[in-house]
């Protein structure tokens, strides 16, 4: 009932000894609290939290312009409504190192497991388009050590990610993930890799997890689970995936009300009225006070 009776400390650490047994790890994108729970239920391993998907839910584009607040209060909503762990995005660590470290101490409070800090500069763009910035090996290096030496929680998950590859090309981008693991960073995003060999180049270089990002309409080609688990991935997130999936049906929604005056011909592509009771747990909270539910919903 309401939360989830799991505490923050603990999630990180089974997390880790997940991570260290060198299974792959599902992340599927949740972009709200319902639907963290939805992945929950269907039996993944975590929930991520895009930065895109935190933009977009506001009605704003994907170039740093969410707050380290937003971002926080929205992460936390998600991260408690579910027994996973959540990985969110912080962008550049909003600000400089000062800023970095004040980000790792808020998101631990918010009940993350884990996040990442990347190596564009600020203002950032989606890691997907054209003409991305890098900052400099120095700067990228100390955003890790600030966010490292932050930490509270030794198994709170500093991820690095770093662009370079669309910049400057693979062992750049495999140089500096060496730099930046160095630093003290636990794992890699090497974004926008475009080949299955490339996953496997880093994961030949690189003795610390690394995760694929296999967001639709970007440079990567959209690898099966099997495939990122040959080349030796370690986390695999779909970030805006569902998100764009509700987006699509809602649009078709809305094009039907338009045409037909009703969504009669909608109802099959539906979450139940008793699906959504059973998802959000009716039945607890009914045992904790029978004055709130005391009826039942019947599915067809």
């Amino acid at each position: 009932m309401l939360y989830s009776t799991v505490t923050a400390a603990e999630k990180r650490r089974a997390f880790r000894e997940r991570l260290a047994s060198g299974e792959l790890l599902r992340f599927p994108g949740a972009f709200n609290p319902l639907s963290a729970r939805l992945i929950e239920q269907k039996g993944f391993e975590g929930v991520y939290i895009s930065g895109a998907v935190l933009s977009a839910d506001l009605g704003l584009p994907d170039i740093g312009l969410t707050t380290l607040t937003e971002v926080a209060g929205r992460g936390q909503q998600i991260a408690r409504m579910t027994d996973l762990p959540a990985i969110i995005d912080a962008d550049t660590g909003f600000g400089e190192p000062m800023n970095v470290a004040r980000t790792i101490q808020t998101l631990e409070d918010a009940g993350i497991a884990g996040t990442h800090i990347e190596d564009q500069i600020n203002p950032k763009r989606c890691g997907h388009l054209d003409g991305k910035a890098v900052v400099d090996e120095d700067t990228a290096v100390k955003r890790i050590r600030a966010a490292v030496d932050a930490r509270r929680d030794p198994n709170f998950l500093i991820m690095a990610r770093t662009d370079i590859r669309a910049v400057e090309g693979l062992d750049a981008a495999i140089d500096r993930a060496k730099a930046l693991v160095d630093a003290g960073a636990d794992a890699i995003f090497p974004e926008a890799m475009r080949t299955l060999d490339e996953f496997e180049a880093m994961r030949t270089a690189l003795d610390v997890p690394i995760l694929a990002n296999m967001t639709e309409f970007g440079k990567s080609e959209l690898f099966s689970v099997d495939q990122l688990r040959s080349a030796g991935v370690n986390i695999v997130i779909w970030p805006v995936s569902l998100l764009r999936i509700a987006m699509g049906a809602a649009s078709r929604a809305l094009d039907t009300i338009a045409d037909e005056g009703h969504l009669t011909s909608r109802l099959g592509e539906m979450q139940h009225r008793a699906d959504l009771y059973e998802l959000i747990d009716y039945p607890a909270y009914n045992h904790f006070d029978t004055s709130v539910f005391n009826f039942t919903i019947e599915k067809d």
